[in-house]
Formats: C-alpha cells, sequence, structure tokens
C-alpha cells in the first residue's frame, strides 16, 4: 500500500477523513482451543486462481474462493486500486496469503487443521456494501466446519 504522505492532497485528506467503524474487543462467540481449530483465511489483497476471473469494479464482484491446496504459482492478484503495492506478494505469498504458516502450525499442532477453502476480497471498495455477500460467506464456512478465520487485512 501506498504510504499516505505519498498520496496527492485530495486522495490524503479522504483517508484521513473516512468514518471507520469501531468495534467491542470481545469475541462474539467462545470456541474451542486453537489446537482444535479449523482455519481459514479471508484476504482482502484481491486474490484468485489463475483460471478464474480477474476482479472488476462492478458492483457484486466481491470475493473469490481459494482452494486450500493451492500452489503459489496458481494465485494471482488483481486488485484494482491503483495505489496497491503487489510487492511483497511477488516475494513471498505469505505476506497476504499466509497458507504455508497455517499449515505449519496445523503440522505442530497449534491449531487444528486448515480449512478446505479460503476467501479474497478485493478490499477497494465499501465493506457497507459487504453484507450480504459477507453473509453467504458465513455460511460456506459453516459448510467447511471452520470455526476461526485469519484475517488478512491489506
Amino acid at each position: 500500500m501506498v504510504r499516505l504522505e505519498k498520496l496527492d492532497a485530495d486522495e490524503r485528506r479522504v483517508l484521513e477523513n473516512a468514518n471507520c467503524p469501531t468495534f467491542q474487543d470481545q469475541p462474539w462467540v467462545k470456541g474451542p482451543p486453537l489446537k482444535e481449530r479449523r482455519v481459514a483465511i479471508i484476504s482482502t489483497a484481491g486474490l484468485h486462481q489463475r483460471d478464474d476471473r480477474p476482479f472488476t469494479r462492478e458492483p457484486g464482484d466481491f470475493y473469490r474462493i481459494i482452494p486450500g491446496d493451492i500452489k503459489a504459482d496458481n494465485l494471482i492478484m488483481s486488485h484494482v486500486s491503483v495505489n496497491f503495492d503487489r510487492a511483497g506478494f511477488y516475494q513471498d505469498w505469505n505476506v497476504v496469503f499466509p497458507i504455508d504458516c497455517l499449515r505449519e502450525l496445523a503440522g505442530e499442532g497449534a491449531i487444528g487443521s486448515v480449512a478446505g477453502f479460503h476467501y479474497s476480497f478485493m478490499g477497494a471498495d465499501d465493506p457497507v456494501r459487504w453484507e450480504q455477500p459477507a453473509r453467504y460467506l458465513a455460511g460456506l464456512l459453516k459448510q467447511d466446519n471452520v470455526n476461526a478465520v485469519l484475517l488478512v487485512p491489506v
């Protein structure tokens, strides 16, 4: 992501005056110990499989499903923001999609398992519009028996 001081004055002003919601710091529900959790990744890096369609600015183009067994050379970033810095992703995909780290944690027994599917949003959008797709995605997570998510805001 571009540094705030490198943006032009108008763009900087918009970000500095953005209304950001606040949330309670308590979890909504209690869950099993971490070593029993099935964990999925939810990223806002605009990631998708190589053979999937790129992200667009079209209404309703919210997220892509990424299989848990994906290989690094099959993951593409098509984030549409011109201010989005892709350099970290090209050096190490774990910067925006820490699947190798989750696999390691599962192998060590620190977490129960890695989900069969993960999800990536294209983050240059108003999250208020995401409520309906997020509710649908919550159903997909439940079908995959996911009881913890690693949120990777990029």
